[in-house]
């Protein structure tokens, strides 16, 4: 068991949790048969199989779950020791990792490069992904701090609202639609959709309110990127319903056109989460702080961006972040849910 190497124990708790080589190697940025050869190794180690495989599935023997379980706690440890020695070095040298669901990646990059610029030693790893995978990693602990606009339910997480994030009804420019008031939920509903995969924060949050007028949305096509769909809709596939976010970046007002639909935007906040029984690191913690200072400072960008904006906008008050003049967020909570949540 002495030979056993610290890397071999990282591809394992990977491989385990994934229950899948393949997703190992991905995530890892590894080949496929580099992940076998490693598990292989182990398991002669270990002398006995870890894994087995039952059709096309993939399971734990009861070796491989107890050596899982003691990877979990020895990572667990090797993270508490990492925060502590950041902790006493305080915040010249460090490391943060940060999970965000897709649509974030239209903000956050941009209020990383400030923390970067104001702490250069502090090394930060992002990873985009949809709401499913950062779920994965937030049940698992796998990363600092996480970015979402619907905060799980079933698990023990604290959710900070730090930002609005409207959802608005977008059409492309020439849709008959488009400069129409108060357009009801029952007419939008004839038209054909572009949606985001099932579970997305953005795609419950739409289903939920149709749902509630015993409406069902016309789907046309199921597309895993904001920026496909705002393609899409661009080429006339269809409508859609995205963050004010995904337009923040400009360059749509020639091709797109926010509808005036009863009952939008949908009104919801961007949340920083983490497990409430995760000791935060003071690189963690001052990122937090770092963020919800940083906020009003990106809010006064949206309102310089907005008196720029298209004619054909139907609500040219709201602005981009849709906060108006509210100067502080909701106080953080527990389990958030309802409507009002996406992302």
């Amino acid at each position: 068991m002495k030979s056993i190497t610290l890397h071999q124990l990282q591809i394992f708790e990977v491989a385990a949790r994934h229950l899948s080589f393949t997703r190992a190697a991905e995530e890892l940025y590894l080949t496929q048969p580099t992940i076998s050869m490693q598990i292989k190794q182990l398991s002669k180690v270990v002398g006995l199989p870890l894994f087995e495989q039952v059709g096309k599935r993939l399971y734990l023997t009861e070796a491989g779950r107890a050596l899982y379980q003691t990877c979990q706690k020895i990572f667990e440890q090797l993270n508490q020791l990492e925060m502590t020695l950041a902790d006493l070095k305080g915040l010249k040298q460090g490391r943060l990792s940060i999970g965000v669901v897709t649509t974030a990646k239209y903000f956050i990059p941009r209020l990383l490069g400030a923390f970067c610029q104001q702490y250069p030693g502090i090394d930060v790893s992002l990873k985009v992904l949809n709401r499913q995978q950062v779920l994965e990693r937030l049940s698992s602990n796998m990363d600092d701090l996480y970015v979402m606009g619907m905060p799980p339910e079933d698990l023990d997480v604290v959710a900070q609202p730090f930002l609005e994030n409207p959802l608005v009804v977008i059409a492309p420019i020439h849709h008959p639609l488009v400069g129409q008031k108060r357009i009801p939920l029952a007419r939008i509903a004839q038209e054909p959709f572009l949606v985001r995969e099932p579970g997305s924060g953005t795609r419950m949050a739409v289903e939920r309110l149709f749902g509630k007028h015993h409406l069902k949305l016309n789907i046309r096509m199921e597309i895993g990127s904001s920026e496909a769909i705002r393609q899409g809709v661009i080429g006339g596939l269809g409508i859609s319903v995205l963050s004010q976010h995904v337009l923040a970046l400009g360059g749509w007002q020639q091709h797109l056109a926010i509808l005036d639909v009863e009952e939008f935007p949908i009104q919801g906040f961007w949340y920083l989460v983490y497990l409430r029984s995760k000791h935060l690191s003071l690189v963690a913690k001052t990122f937090a702080d770092f963020l919800l200072a940083q906020v009003p400072r990106m809010e006064m960008d949206f309102l310089a961006k907005k008196q720029h904006r298209s004619p054909l906008d139907p609500n040219p008050n709201h602005l981009l972040s849709g906060r108006g003049d509210e100067k502080h967020s909701p106080a953080p909570v527990a389990i958030p849910g309802g409507s009002e949540n996406h992302g």
